[in-house]
């Protein structure tokens, strides 16, 4: 557990208050600037570590440091600003219905402001430009004073991930960001979220039900099943035989942005670093 890294958890665990374990012995450590992609099967417990991983969600057993301090021996002050360091992605993005886009994608650096410009930010958007230029990133420039429930599923998952490159976080946790999306859209989108961390520093983990968008835009993949770490490799390695385990409790399908394939058919796609 060193300062160095961006995020280290240390064999963590995690119950639930009904009794279900979620997380078993769970040991990780990314330098700033990683792109790492988490992948497995529903259910393996993929939310429920980048819950912990952005301390909104306290392990039950283990250690977890996260941008250089162990967030739960801090004051609330002191997290509350940890928290603002970092970047979420949900799958269903917690927009109010009647805000609009602009203000939804401004909110992404309330964390920094003074509470009279944020109110102010309420009232007459203070930065459209910066808006503007992070919805066009992901094709949605032209929705900029559109109220958030006039867009589809995807839109506003686009929106959340517009909130999060506008932010420019130290670390982005994005939890099956482009589920909503479809394959011309999802891979814009992760392609964004990748040249976000390679352009600014940050580091980003990406929970991910395509497998081939992982393996495509991320150095390294973490396969996660009943809440324990199958493998932790770089994409370069990880093989048909890999993945077959990982995936043993849905068949022989493999889940992708196009759909689902058979492991025996598949042509694993070029990790990152041969795609640029």
């Amino acid at each position: 557990m060193t300062a160095e890294a961006a995020l280290a958890l240390e064999d963590v665990g995690l119950v639930h208050a009904n009794g279900q374990r979620a997380l078993q012995d769970v040991t990780l450590r990314l330098a700033p600037g990683e792109r790492v992609a988490v992948i497995g099967p529903s259910g393996a417990g993929k939310t429920s570590l980048l819950r912990i991983a952005g301390a909104g969600l306290r392990a039950t057993e283990g250690r977890v440091a996260l941008l250089g301090a162990q967030p739960w021996q801090l004051p609330a002050g002191q997290l509350r600003r940890l928290r603002a360091r970092i970047g979420l992605i949900h799958q269903s993005p917690p927009i109010p219905p009647r805000l609009r886009v602009i203000t939804a994608v401004l909110a992404g650096r309330l964390g920094r402001w003074s509470g009279a410009r944020a109110l102010a930010s309420l009232l007459m958007p203070s930065d459209v430009a910066g808006a503007q230029a992070a919805l066009a990133r992901l094709d949605l420039a032209d929705r900029l004073f559109d109220r958030c429930d006039r867009l589809s599923g995807g839109q506003l998952q686009r929106v959340g991930m517009a909130r999060v490159l506008y932010q420019a976080p130290e670390l982005i946790l994005a939890d099956e960001p482009v589920s909503a999306l479809d394959p011309a859209l999802a891979d814009l989108a992760v392609g964004e979220l990748v040249a976000q961390s390679r352009d600014t520093g940050a580091t980003l983990v990406a929970s991910l039900h395509a497998v081939d968008l992982a393996l495509k835009w991320f150095d390294r993949l973490v396969g996660l099943r009943a809440g324990s770490v199958v493998f932790d490799a770089p994409a370069a390695e990880v093989s048909r035989a890999m993945l077959q385990e990982l995936y043993a409790t849905e068949g022989s399908q493999l889940p992708t942005q196009a759909g689902s394939f058979a492991l025996d058919g598949l042509r694993l796609p070029l990790p990152a670093a041969a795609c640029r």
